[in-house]
């Protein structure tokens, strides 16, 4: 029975020393993942900000192109009518 109790107790440390191992990798894993949707989420938000201002951007060009194209449509009736 001695060689039974012998193995049993390296495998007891070998199961102890395993799980603490695998505890530590699973909190350096969940630092890892803590940390990527930190920056992730970063440049979520900066991606979002560019495009809403990209997007008023080109809301104020084409506001202000709708504006010029009236004011030729005005002029050029304004031309044939004098002309």
């Amino acid at each position: 029975m001695g060689f039974i109790d012998k193995l049993k107790g390296m495998f007891g440390k070998a199961k102890d020393v395993a799980g603490d191992a695998v505890d530590k990798a699973q909190d350096v894993a969940g630092d890892a993942v803590d940390k990527v949707q930190d920056v992730a989420g970063d440049a979520v938000d900066k991606v979002q900000e560019v495009a809403g201002d990209i997007k008023d951007t080109v809301g104020d060009l084409i506001d202000r192109g709708g504006d010029d194209a009236e004011d030729a449509a005005e002029g050029s009736a304004d031309q044939e009518e004098s002309g």
